[in-house]
């Protein structure tokens, strides 16, 4: 038999990965040894590995700005409908490989770097992850850029360039400690500072109300600087935009004021402005009423809206109508999509522009306003959704709170003279809560103030309008949507797992990459022998890989025929990984109880970040390692059962273990995941998926056939039930002897010897209030995770169900998600017109012009 391949060579068979001419690669090796001269100024006598990175980088990063000058005019002669994605949130991971991938460069640089006696892979882990997101939310948005520029949408990602991004995450002693993530240490090669279009933005002050309107008069002032990063599309020569601010202090900041004397100070406090920019919250699925995170959402907010304003008022569309019709036609030509409430303050910031600024009366404002924004709820959690107390509003931000008090009287007073007499129905549905401290709803701002509100699953954008805001989606029923949520193809299959998209590309063809649809094609393989054998040998070349950076990272032995059972998201209590804990336990104890049964071997892999206030998190954190140091070191167990508490989960780390990964966890409490987007990846990527009726698991299961997932548990009905009727965890720990054993086991201290009450905020949590009950889904969870061991001896049983959710994934593909928002929300045509690219002349595309776009 020939011997293995060797990644290098592998990377070079993959056609997916672009073209190699001669040509190409001598140019690329110019472009390298360019940079390393007269950019790093070094020589190959001095240079580091980073400075072989940063040389690379900026050859790729040559290859994007002729396409994304080009993509830009195009768009300024077009002038076609522009969309903004505005989230304080993008969790963009590496971007060197993705921009590579997109170019259609990957090969060609492969090549070039290994003339040059250099080695890809380790230049690759040399970059930092932009980290500017907490999980889901930021990396969705992520995601959907890949796809809007894929699919030739014009564009625009909004937020905010953290200085510090996420934190990294260090387990001492089996606990969680953070660190500050200083990505930007070494520089950004793929960022460009754009100090021409700085714009300020204000805070306090008060208003003066006069014959000429209302006036926001002794402001304080915070310049906002615009950061770009482009997005390419994929082999489509469209590069879109990503601009993130940063906090800028005036050059007067605290020297205007009489304080003359104290110069030094002055520039000192400089810092207060600019900490806005400093550091992403690092809270998943909950609100943190703090005044600097207020203030970071209507920075990002003031300073897009003044962007999106001015490039509208500059192009050819706008600046041919007079000054009073001129904004008639913003909504036909800008749409703004809102991730969650985080942005919600862009709502009554259109408002102040309109009416204060550019003196349209409210009524025409409003209407413009409503078909202008859209909002994207994200989560059903109470704890998660945003109520600014009025105060700190009003000091902060005083017109606004006129503002937002005119939209609520006005909204009021539309509900009374529907529903006269029902007190109770405007209660419920003000955008004023009223209590000990009154508080703006920012979900119920969203809702009013926008055209679609949709969420992100079927089953989840149900709830949404059966149950958290069935108030309104009794008024406007028309307004309530769902778009599933996807992920793109290109860094979730083509990046991470290039022998499984090579393998697709040999079955089927290399255009499922662009249209995820067409896996289904794959269905007439799943008798295939060859085809089954080489998928599982694909498998487990992943596997062997991980498991070598594992024993790296980790000094610990891997088996690599063993099960590879991986629970990889946020540490929450609703997303249940003491549910997972509970049956690594179980397993355990069924080991030591019969060592001579036959046990089918596995590698449970944990791995997520607890946000640092999170006090439960943590200690499930704790409790995890706390088990694996009992079960990795019993000699009873061997190689049968190892658990591992992966360090600092991330996005570049997620694509490391999703390709070798068996087996899925999705085992939130049915009605709590609102869609979940790391399950739909172990999909793409060949692992089966246990789970909850819960999120985007439903439609998976609808998609790949029901009998082709693990799943197990409550049903939404049945959670509902159950409250009714009173959830007693008791009950479950008195009638299941094996839950007995592991709940005591955690109680008496066989985990924690030296501190056994270590864990009684736990235990005591499962007993007295656990909201997303463990204890009632356990028994379920377990007998369903023997059927999963069962399969897992009949390698080829397995890996023909493998195949066929393979065969099913291509509805969660990010691009069908997009078409669906540019479609039923935006209002936009997506387009396959490919723009030539920088060495063709400008023309050359001309002819054909993009649908739904003017001429």
């Amino acid at each position: 038999m020939s011997r293995p391949l060797s990644d290098q060579e592998r990377r070079k068979q993959i056609s997916i990965r672009g073209i190699v001419g001669a040509e190409s690669v001598a140019e690329l090796k110019r472009g390298f040894n360019r940079h390393l001269h007269f950019t790093l100024v070094k020589d190959r006598n001095v240079a580091t590995p980073r400075d072989y990175y940063f040389a690379l980088a900026h050859t790729v990063r040559d290859h994007l700005v002729g396409r994304w000058i080009r993509t830009q005019q195009y768009y300024y002669e077009k002038d076609p409908k522009r969309i903004y994605y505005l989230s304080l949130e993008f969790y963009m991971g590496r971007t060197l490989q993705n921009t590579m991938i997109n170019l259609g460069l990957q090969n060609a640089c492969d090549e070039a770097v290994y003339q040059l006696g250099l080695d890809m892979e380790e230049l690759e882990e040399i970059e930092e992850d932009a980290g500017l997101g907490n999980g889901g939310l930021g990396r969705l948005a992520a995601c959907f850029l890949d796809s809007m520029a894929t699919l030739g949408l014009a564009a625009y990602g909004y937020g905010i360039r953290y200085e510090y991004g996420i934190f990294n995450q260090k387990i001492r002693d089996g606990w969680q400690v953070e660190e500050a993530d200083d990505w930007l240490r070494h520089g950004n090669p793929w960022e460009k500072a754009r100090p021409e279009y700085m714009l300020p933005v204000h805070f306090y002050g008060r208003v003066e109300h006069s014959a000429s309107g209302a006036k926001w008069i002794d402001t304080q002032v915070v310049l906002a600087l615009p950061y770009d990063t482009p997005v390419p599309g994929y082999m489509n020569n469209t590069v879109n935009t990503m601009r993130l601010w940063s906090a800028r202090a005036p050059n007067d900041f605290n020297l205007r004021d009489f304080n003359v004397g104290d110069y030094i100070q002055a520039v000192l406090d400089r810092n207060l402005a600019e900490n806005i920019s400093r550091v992403l919250y690092p809270n998943d699925n909950f609100f943190e009423g703090k005044e600097l995170r207020l203030k970071q959402e209507y920075f990002v907010v003031a300073a897009t809206l003044q962007d999106i304003i001015r490039r509208f008022k500059a192009s050819k569309f706008g600046s041919t109508d007079s000054v009073r019709t001129v904004f008639d036609c913003f909504p036909d030509q800008v749409a703004i999509q809102l991730n969650d409430t985080h942005p919600a303050m862009a709502i009554p910031e259109l408002m102040r522009i309109f009416v204060d600024i550019e003196k349209l009366p409210w009524d025409k404002a409003w209407d413009i306003t409503k078909r202008t924004f859209a909002y994207t709820n994200h989560t059903v959690l109470p704890e998660a959704l945003e109520r600014w107390p009025v105060d700190l509003v009003e000091k902060l931000l005083p017109r606004h709170l006129q503002i937002i008090y005119e939209i609520n009287q006005r909204h009021l007073d539309h509900i009374a003279s529907l529903f006269p007499n029902d007190v109770d129905r405007l209660r419920r549905m003000s955008l004023i809560e009223e209590g000990d401290t009154k508080r703006i709803n920012m979900a119920h701002l969203c809702i009013v103030g926008s055209h679609a509100v949709n969420g992100v699953a079927k089953i989840h954008s149900e709830i949404v309008k059966t149950q958290v805001f069935e108030d309104f989606a009794e008024l406007e029923p028309e307004k309530f949507q769902n778009k599933t949520n996807g992920i793109t193809p290109r860094r979730w299959l083509l990046l991470c797992n290039p022998g499984l998209a090579e393998l697709i590309a040999e079955k089927i063809g290399e255009d499922y990459v662009r249209d995820l649809s067409q896996l289904t094609k794959l269905h007439k393989f799943v008798d295939d022998d060859l085809f089954i054998r080489e998928v599982a040998k694909v498998k487990q070349e992943n596997k062997v890989k991980f498991a070598l950076y594992l024993e790296k990272e980790y000094k610990v032995k891997i088996n690599p025929s063993s099960m590879f059972d991986v629970h990889v998201k946020r540490i929450h209590e609703y997303k249940r990984q003491l549910m997972n804990c509970l049956h690594i336990i179980t397993m355990y104890n069924r080991i030591r109880r019969d060592p001579a049964k036959l046990f089918v071997p596995r590698t449970v892999i944990i791995g997520g970040k607890a946000a640092p206030g999170y006090h439960m998190a943590k200690m499930i954190i704790k409790l995890i390692n706390a088990v694996a140091q009992v079960v990795n070191n019993d000699p009873m167990v061997g190689s049968k059962l190892k658990v591992i508490f992966l360090e600092n989960y991330r996005v570049s780390l997620a694509e490391k273990v999703i390709p070798a990964t068996d087996l899925s966890e999705q085992i939130s409490t049915a009605g709590t995941e609102a869609s979940g987007t790391g399950n739909m990846k172990f999909m793409l990527n060949g692992a089966l998926t246990i789970g909850t009726m819960d999120g985007a698991n439903v439609e998976m299961a609808e998609e790949a056939g029901e009998e082709n997932l693990f799943i197990f548990g409550m049903r939404v009905e049945d959670v509902t039930e159950l409250d009714k009727k009173g959830y007693n965890a008791q009950l479950y720990y008195d009638r299941l002897p094996e839950l007995k054993q592991a709940v005591d086991q955690i109680k008496s201290g066989f985990f924690s010897p030296k501190d056994p009450n270590l864990f009684n905020d736990v235990v005591n949590m499962l007993f007295h209030h656990d909201r997303f009950k463990v204890f009632a889904d356990y028994e379920a969870y377990v007998k369903c995770q023997e059927k999963v061991s069962e399969l897992y001896l009949n390698s080829k049983a397995w890996t023909k169900m493998v195949i066929r959710n393979i065969a099913a994934a291509g509805k969660f593909s990010s691009d069908r998600t997009i078409k669906e928002y540019a479609r039923d929300i935006w209002h936009v045509e997506p387009s396959d017109l490919k723009i030539p690219p920088p060495n063709e002349p400008r023309d050359a595309g001309q002819d054909k012009t993009p649908n739904g776009t003017a001429a």
